[in-house]
């Protein structure tokens, strides 16, 4: 008889948890006992593993439900015996898992009742998602995986998107293929949107009235960009051939949206500047009013 699993007490969430207090507390744990941020701690995998398998049976409705209902100490549930027997999951899908899981979810079990789950056949491949980093996908590159308590390294080909699949032939536990489902990750500076990046720049109030030379961060590192005189905040020029690679070849654009600034903490030489500004723009009559 397994041992039993207590999911909610290894994420440290009460059982009336939601699901983003659950997503939450998933990812802070994950983070700080990943075994590539625990080098030197032999327990790191272990801890990680049991993280992501109580995560697994949480974030998702059915088998929490399942769980909830059937997950007792005595490490199974209570069907009875003979019958005709069938699969509520493939077990070979959460391969490293723990026996309680493996006897909760992946065995066979009696009654002549429809599985929970249904059943995933047997030759297909094993699935994953794969979250990496903006400039991981657009340089391409290696990362590893680990699946089942192996570590695979995976070549990643510049340009991927978020939904891209790659079939990693054998790879999977009991010599399955494993697909992985690609997402990349938010970032900072920089967003997708179709072919094209996005980014914002922020300038100095005195070079969006003057005009002149800013540098503007790409993928392949920082630019130097010509402003034109009277730049507004909102105003998007166009860095043509800076954005992502496209499937037919060439690549899209980089979108640089100007963010005008002004500064924090602006010393006494800058403030007598501002005020002699608005006495001459003043003077004028050149002060706009702002819808």
């Amino acid at each position: 008889m397994s041992a039993y699993k207590d999911y909610y007490q290894l994420l440290g969430v009460p059982k009336t948890a939601g699901a983003d207090e659950i997503k939450s507390a998933f990812r802070k744990l994950a983070a700080k006992h990943h075994p590539d941020r625990n080098p030197d701690d032999t327990g790191a995998e272990e801890r990680f593993k049991e993280i992501n398998e109580a995560y697994t049976v949480l974030a998702d409705p059915e088998k929490r439900a399942f769980y909830d209902q059937y997950g007792t100490a005595a490490g199974h549930p209570p069907f009875a015996s003979g019958g005709t027997r069938t699969y509520r999951v493939n077990s070979e899908d959460f391969a490293g898992f723990s026996d309680f899981f493996q006897g909760l979810f992946g065995t066979p079990f009696g009654g002549g009742g429809d599985p929970l789950f249904r059943s995933v056949p047997a030759q297909r491949g094993a699935r994953a998602d794969l979250a990496v980093d903006i400039f991981t996908a657009y340089h391409g590159g290696q990362t590893t995986i680990t699946v089942g308590g192996d570590r695979i390294d995976v070549r990643l080909p510049k340009g991927v998107r978020s939904g891209t699949r790659l079939r990693l032939r054998g790879q999977a536990p009991g010599g399955r293929d494993l697909i992985l489902k690609l997402s990349i990750k938010g970032h900072p500076t920089f967003a997708l949107d179709g072919d094209n990046v996005r980014v914002k720049v922020a300038v100095p109030d005195f070079t969006a009235v003057l005009g002149g030379s800013v540098r503007v961060p790409t993928l392949d590192g920082d630019v130097e960009m010509s402003l034109p005189k009277g730049t507004q905040t909102g105003r998007v020029l166009r860095l043509r051939g800076k954005g992502w690679p496209r499937r037919g070849g060439g690549r899209g654009d980089e979108l640089a949206e100007v963010r005008v600034v002004v500064p924090e903490t602006p010393s006494c030489d800058q403030l007598e500047l501002y005020r002699r500004l608005a006495e001459v723009t003043e003077s004028k009559g050149e002060t706009q009013a702002v819808a």
